[in-house]
């Protein structure tokens, strides 16, 4: 099933592509490779998910917004592709997660995004290389941040 129509099988609907908030490029492309700069947890009405997970939110809130900034990069390469179907694989992900010092469980969190692109695109092509690391502070405060690079069409 190409990765269109398992979005619309598993009920998802994508936020808008999250706007700019800086000079860079949301998307760049390089031969058959798609880096695509870091993403928060951006919600359709515009907001984010924001605070620290060990501290304002707990493990099941941090891993919804891993997932809900898995669907904003999923977005993004719409927007930039025209459609989630041109990727052939998810290549890595990093996931920096905003979080106290004591908390330990950063790779369970960032399951949220791995989890989403394996359900839309596959336990192969879906799941690549991935990092995840605790940060003291993220912009804005937001819970999450997640960049990636896919194999492209």
């Amino acid at each position: 099933m190409s990765a269109e129509a398992q979005l619309s099988s598993l009920g998802l609907s994508l936020p808008p592509a999250p706007p700019k908030g800086g000079v860079y490029k949301p998307v760049v492309i390089i031969g058959g490779v798609a880096y695509v700069s870091g993403h928060g947890p951006y919600l359709p009405d515009g907001g984010m998910i924001r605070g620290r997970v060990g501290e304002d939110l707990d493990l099941a809130q941090g891993h919804a917004a891993a997932r809900q900034t898995g669907l904003a990069m999923l977005a993004t390469l719409k927007k930039e592709l025209g459609s989630l179907d041109r990727v052939k694989r998810v290549i890595k992900l990093l996931g920096m997660v905003n979080s106290t010092p004591e908390f330990a469980d950063h790779p369970k969190v960032i399951n949220g995004c791995s989890e989403l692109f394996a359900q839309v695109w596959g336990d192969d092509a879906g799941v690549g290389a991935r990092s995840a690391v605790g940060m003291g502070s993220l912009p804005g405060n937001i819970a999450v941040e997640i960049e990636g690079i896919f194999e492209i069409d």
